[in-house]
Protein backbone atom coordinates (compact mmCIF):
# COMPACT_ATOMS: atom_id res chain seq x y z
CA UNK A 1 0.00 0.00 0.00
CA UNK A 2 1.40 4.11 -0.44
CA UNK A 3 1.69 6.47 1.87
CA UNK A 4 -1.98 7.48 2.17
CA UNK A 5 -3.45 4.67 2.81
CA UNK A 6 -0.83 3.48 5.53
CA UNK A 7 -1.10 6.79 7.28
CA UNK A 8 -5.03 6.12 7.05
CA UNK A 9 -4.95 2.79 8.47
CA UNK A 10 -2.17 4.02 11.31
CA UNK A 11 -3.63 7.35 11.97
CA UNK A 12 -0.43 8.72 11.21
CA UNK A 13 0.00 11.45 8.84
CA UNK A 14 2.05 10.81 5.81
CA UNK A 15 4.07 14.02 7.02
CA UNK A 16 4.99 12.22 9.66
CA UNK A 17 5.57 9.05 8.72
CA UNK A 18 8.48 10.05 6.41
CA UNK A 19 9.82 11.92 9.41
CA UNK A 20 10.07 8.95 11.19
CA UNK A 21 11.58 7.24 8.58
CA UNK A 22 13.74 10.30 8.18
CA UNK A 23 14.88 10.11 11.93
CA UNK A 24 15.43 6.04 11.52
CA UNK A 25 12.55 5.11 13.65
CA UNK A 26 11.01 3.24 10.99
CA UNK A 27 12.67 1.49 8.72
CA UNK A 28 13.18 2.98 4.80
CA UNK A 29 9.71 1.94 3.01
CA UNK A 30 10.48 0.15 0.16
CA UNK A 31 10.07 1.72 -3.12
CA UNK A 32 8.02 1.09 -6.27
CA UNK A 33 10.26 1.39 -9.71
CA UNK A 34 8.16 4.97 -9.61
CA UNK A 35 9.75 6.07 -6.63
CA UNK A 36 6.47 5.95 -4.80
CA UNK A 37 7.24 3.92 -0.97
CA UNK A 38 5.01 1.18 0.45
CA UNK A 39 3.99 -0.51 3.23
CA UNK A 40 2.56 -3.73 4.41
CA UNK A 41 0.64 -4.68 7.22
CA UNK A 42 3.74 -5.02 9.22
CA UNK A 43 4.67 -1.54 8.46
CA UNK A 44 1.11 -0.36 9.69
CA UNK A 45 1.24 -2.11 12.95
CA UNK A 46 4.75 -0.83 13.98
CA UNK A 47 3.09 2.77 13.01
CA UNK A 48 0.21 2.04 15.43
CA UNK A 49 2.94 0.92 17.91
CA UNK A 50 4.80 4.21 17.71
CA UNK A 51 1.67 6.29 17.45
CA UNK A 52 -0.17 4.74 21.01
CA UNK A 53 3.63 5.24 22.46
CA UNK A 54 3.54 8.88 21.46
CA UNK A 55 0.21 9.15 22.37
CA UNK A 56 1.13 8.30 26.31
CA UNK A 57 3.64 10.76 25.86
CA UNK A 58 7.06 8.65 24.90
CA UNK A 59 9.78 11.05 23.29
CA UNK A 60 10.60 9.66 19.71
CA UNK A 61 14.27 8.42 21.91
CA UNK A 62 11.67 6.51 24.37
CA UNK A 63 9.78 5.06 21.57
CA UNK A 64 13.14 4.00 20.18
CA UNK A 65 14.03 1.66 22.90
CA UNK A 66 10.42 0.62 22.99
CA UNK A 67 10.48 -0.50 19.39
CA UNK A 68 13.78 -2.23 20.01
CA UNK A 69 11.98 -4.26 23.12
CA UNK A 70 8.80 -5.27 21.32
CA UNK A 71 11.27 -6.89 18.59
CA UNK A 72 13.10 -8.44 21.02
CA UNK A 73 11.19 -11.80 22.23
CA UNK A 74 14.12 -12.39 24.90
CA UNK A 75 13.39 -9.27 26.35
CA UNK A 76 13.42 -8.69 29.70
CA UNK A 77 9.51 -7.44 31.02
CA UNK A 78 11.34 -5.33 33.70
CA UNK A 79 13.28 -3.40 31.06
CA UNK A 80 9.95 -2.51 29.57
CA UNK A 81 8.71 -1.80 33.04
CA UNK A 82 11.84 0.53 33.89
CA UNK A 83 11.14 2.34 31.09
CA UNK A 84 7.70 3.42 31.64
CA UNK A 85 8.13 3.86 35.57
CA UNK A 86 10.49 6.92 34.52
CA UNK A 87 8.24 7.90 32.11
CA UNK A 88 5.27 7.90 34.65
CA UNK A 89 8.03 9.60 36.89
CA UNK A 90 8.79 12.31 34.36
CA UNK A 91 4.84 12.82 34.08
CA UNK A 92 4.38 13.29 37.89
CA UNK A 93 7.03 15.76 37.47
CA UNK A 94 5.63 17.97 34.90
CA UNK A 95 1.93 17.65 36.82
CA UNK A 96 3.66 19.01 39.66
CA UNK A 97 5.45 21.86 37.87
CA UNK A 98 1.65 22.72 36.11
CA UNK A 99 -0.17 22.80 39.26
CA UNK A 100 2.21 24.83 40.73
CA UNK A 101 1.50 27.35 37.98
CA UNK A 102 -2.36 26.93 38.30
CA UNK A 103 -1.73 27.73 42.18
CA UNK A 104 0.37 30.77 41.26
CA UNK A 105 -2.43 31.94 38.86
CA UNK A 106 -5.44 31.27 40.73
CA UNK A 107 -3.63 33.05 43.27
CA UNK A 108 -3.03 36.34 41.35
CA UNK A 109 -6.15 36.10 40.15
CA UNK A 110 -8.00 36.05 43.14
CA UNK A 111 -5.99 38.78 44.43
CA UNK A 112 -7.18 40.84 41.04
CA UNK A 113 -9.70 43.09 41.78
CA UNK A 114 -10.45 42.78 38.16
CA UNK A 115 -12.32 46.34 37.81
CA UNK A 116 -11.42 49.71 36.43
CA UNK A 117 -8.27 50.39 38.43
CA UNK A 118 -5.04 50.28 37.12
CA UNK A 119 -3.43 48.17 40.02
CA UNK A 120 -3.25 44.84 39.02
CA UNK A 121 -1.05 41.97 41.00
CA UNK A 122 -0.72 39.55 37.98
CA UNK A 123 1.02 42.12 36.23
CA UNK A 124 2.92 43.02 39.17
CA UNK A 125 4.22 39.95 39.46
CA UNK A 126 4.86 39.33 35.99
CA UNK A 127 6.85 42.45 36.30
CA UNK A 128 9.24 41.15 39.47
Amino acid sequence: MQIGNAAEKSGIPAKTIRYYEEVGLIQPAHRTESGYRTYDESDVATLRFIQRARGLGFSVKEVRLLLGLWADRARSSADVKGLALDHIGEIDRKIAELQSMRDTLVDLTERCHGDDRPDCPILEDLAR
